[in-house]
């Protein structure tokens, strides 16, 4: 049994990933401030003996003792990121330093939840951890990306100087129940749209592409790098299976049973062409891969919204 701390343990993986830790028989410490989080995700797990809930923002230091760090802490939606993009990128930077200082004092092992929006707009495909990134540094969404980017930097070097035990986590796009009615990305926006019989909004022609990983993989692959002995740099965990915003539109369309039109958007600025992990290192370092498909998990997800809204 380890003690574990998972800071935005309330949000959509967040949750998912303490019911995993308990499942596994760990004591679980939740930290989250609640700007996007929510009570009713880990309502179910309030009165396990072995969970503990605090109020709190990274952006101010905390003192615990804990075993493990997962540092999921930061609006991932751009639509709640650029909500406050001065507090997005210091919850990613102030944040980061406050969970590494933790580790360092504790001897904590701490698993930092980057992002595949480190790549910026990708000019290599798929992409590969080797790869830099193609980032607009003032761009709208700058304060999530180039957080994102300082945090792996405050990780790399409190490894090489403090000798932190740090993994990290390039997490692609993530969906599944649970997920926020107001999140604003393109899967809960368009099953959302779809379930109430609306236009489904798909911005430019719909030709971008991303790759969607259900969250039990994720869990799965988050709790796999974590507890293994790989500190070598950034591992990618996603789903390579790459589809186009028109076709995840139509496929959802078909799975809701409602013939909804599609409206078409502007692109928003700076927004990807293509997004698509090479998970050639998790498949090696973890015998990680996705195992649920798009469709199936596409099912599980709009059960859940309809749910939500009837």
């Amino acid at each position: 049994m380890k003690r574990i701390l998972v800071t935005g343990g309330a949000g959509f993986l967040g949750s998912h990933l303490c019911e995993r830790l308990l499942a596994d028989g760990h004591d679980v410490i939740c930290l989250d401030n609640f700007f996007t989080g929510s009570k009713e995700n880990i309502r179910h797990l309030l009165y396990d003996q072995h969970f503990e809930l605090l109020r709190h923002d990274i952006v101010e230091p905390i003192l615990v003792e804990v075993d493990q760090v997962y540092n999921l802490a930061c609006p991932a939606s751009p639509i709640h990121y650029q909500y406050n993009p001065v507090k997005t990128i210091k919850t990613s930077v102030m944040g980061t330093i406050h969970m590494l200082g933790l580790a360092k004092r504790t001897g904590a092992r701490i698993l930092q939840a980057s992002t595949s929006e480190v790549y910026g707009d990708p000019q290599m495909h798929p992409q590969r951890e080797d790869y830099w990134g193609n980032v607009n540094p003032i761009g709208i969404r700058s304060c999530y990306d180039e957080g994102k980017r300082a945090a792996e930097t405050l990780c790399a070097d409190y490894h090489r100087q403090n000798n932190v035990d740090v993994r990290i986590a390039r997490i692609f796009n993530t969906f599944g129940p649970r997920m926020a009615l107001s999140d604003g990305r393109v899967v809960s926006n368009i099953i959302l749209q779809a379930l109430r019989g609306e236009a489904m909004t798909v911005y430019g022609d719909g030709s971008q592409t991303r790759s969607f990983c259900y969250v039990d993989d994720m869990v799965d692959g988050l709790v796999g790098l974590m507890n293994s002995d790989y500190d070598q740099g950034p591992v990618n965990l996603g789903n390579p299976h790459e589809v186009t915003i028109l076709k995840l539109a139509q496929t959802i369309s078909e799975i809701t049973g409602q013939d909804s039109p599609i409206d078409f958007k502007p692109l928003p600025e700076d927004d990807p062409v293509r997004r698509c992990p090479d998970i050639g290192l998790a498949k090696k370092i973890l015998n990680w891969e996705p195992k649920v498909s798009l469709v199936e998990g596409l099912k599980r997800t709009i059960d859940y919204f309809r749910s939500r809204i009837e």
